[in-house]
């Protein structure tokens, strides 16, 4: 299956996305993931893209469509894959468009998560991390530390990057809502759209998004809240 994942930051993407592409057996694709990629080979893209990212610009349309036109080329895309973070733009999803344009349509799906942006300011801006480890993190409300401030796993000192501060977490779904929301009409005009909430435990939301694609049964124990 060939599947877009779409939503808001602090959805959830990044963490079903990877257990999506897991149980389909297809290959899980992060222009993040990719950008890196193309950094640590020295390639023309990557150095492109580093030096956007170095600078805190946002990478050009044309090198993350550059990055993504090279990975479909491989060959383990030819049984599917799931893109995650890609397109954030109507002018990406054209591009993505020609790419997979053919005697038939490549993409067979395009799940969005939906979530209440109060959920979205409340999971990120709670969300503390490691000094010493970055794969350490708490939440203030949801996760906390056994002391106030301190990693449970090293002792190392917790923080809260810029990027987790409610202000700037509101402009980042504000970048959402202008940039990444009309893709969804795009996508929705070819009757590709189908909405989850991406409310719940993580196992919840997987469950509803295989439902979706027709590889998970309804639970009729839970149909009213899942």
């Amino acid at each position: 299956m060939r599947i877009l994942l779409i939503g808001p930051p602090g959805a959830g993407k990044g963490t079903q996305a990877a257990r999506l592409a897991v149980h389909l057996s297809i290959p899980h694709i992060s222009t993040g993931d990719l950008f890196r990629e193309h950094t640590g080979q020295g390639t023309e893209l990557g150095r492109h893209a580093h030096t956007h990212i170095r600078t805190g610009l946002l990478v050009p349309d044309w090198v993350t469509v550059g990055v993504l036109e090279e990975r479909l080329a491989r060959p383990d895309t030819e049984r599917g894959f799931l893109l995650d973070g890609f397109p954030r733009n109507l002018a990406q999803a054209q591009a993505l468009d020609g790419m997979t344009a053919g005697p038939e349509p490549r993409l067979d799906a395009v799940l969005v998560l939906e979530i209440p942006e109060a959920e979205v300011v409340s999971r990120i801006a709670g969300r503390r991390l490691c000094g010493r480890d970055r794969e350490h993190v708490f939440h203030v409300d949801h996760s906390p530390p056994a002391v106030a401030g301190t990693c449970d796993v090293c002792g190392g000192e917790l923080y809260r990057r810029d990027d987790d501060r409610e202000a700037t977490v509101r402009r980042r779904l504000e970048v959402y809502r202008s940039e990444t929301a009309p893709v969804v009409g795009h996508y929705q005009a070819q009757g590709l759209v189908t909405t989850i909430s991406a409310l719940g435990r993580v196992q919840e939301v997987l469950d509803r998004a295989l439902v979706a694609i027709g590889r998970g049964q309804v639970d009729d124990s839970c149909a009213s809240s899942c």
